[in-house]
């Protein structure tokens, strides 16, 4: 759906998915992108936050290695997977979290999710969110994808997801987990 979106917008893009998405090409290609897409699965470990990581093809990314990143044109970061703004509930001041972790790599803004997402909805709200950014950043004038417009992107994927579910408490765990840090 993302290369669709961006296909039909002219935004160059380079997809990895099965067996090319490997850690050390992922590596590779997270020195060479400003703004990056996971939509896999994430997971926190609370025990050593700096082992939480994405799964790909050959194992799982850990937070360690993305704080490793050296890439100057760093902006934002969407990550559709499970946990990646799930901090510890016992050092609720010092969070450590694939969502911060990238913030500190450098990407000035990161859409993260606190919890566990359904998988049906995941690609319905980075469908919204990206139809707004890229309307609203080429109204303004700006490169197509980027951080200036996404956190109004994620509010609206977000309002547009409420409408579908609705605000009961079942429906509350669908849209709440998502979060915009950064600028």
């Amino acid at each position: 759906m993302i290369q669709e979106k961006f296909s039909a917008e002219n935004i160059p893009f380079l997809s990895l998915e099965g067996d090319p998405a490997t850690i050390g090409r992922t590596m590779k290609e997270l020195e060479l992108h400003s703004c990056i897409h996971f939509a896999c699965h994430g997971v926190q470990d609370t025990s050593h936050p700096l082992k939480s990581g994405f799964y790909l093809s050959d194992g799982r990314l850990e937070l360690w290695k993305l704080l490793q990143i050296q890439n100057s044109v760093a902006d934002f970061a969407f990550l559709s997977a499970c946990q990646t703004s799930k901090g510890e509930e016992g050092l609720s001041e010092e969070v450590i979290h694939l969502a911060a972790g990238l913030l500190a790599a450098g990407y000035r803004g990161v859409v993260g999710t606190m919890w566990s997402i359904q998988d049906r909805y995941g690609p319905k709200v980075a469908d919204e969110f990206y139809t707004d950014l890229i309307s609203r950043r080429s109204s303004m004038g700006v490169g197509l994808v980027g951080s200036v417009g996404a956190a109004h992107a994620l509010h609206y994927a977000i309002q547009r997801l409420r409408e579908e579910v609705g605000d009961s408490p079942s429906a509350l765990l669908t849209w709440v987990p998502y979060v915009h840090m950064g600028v």
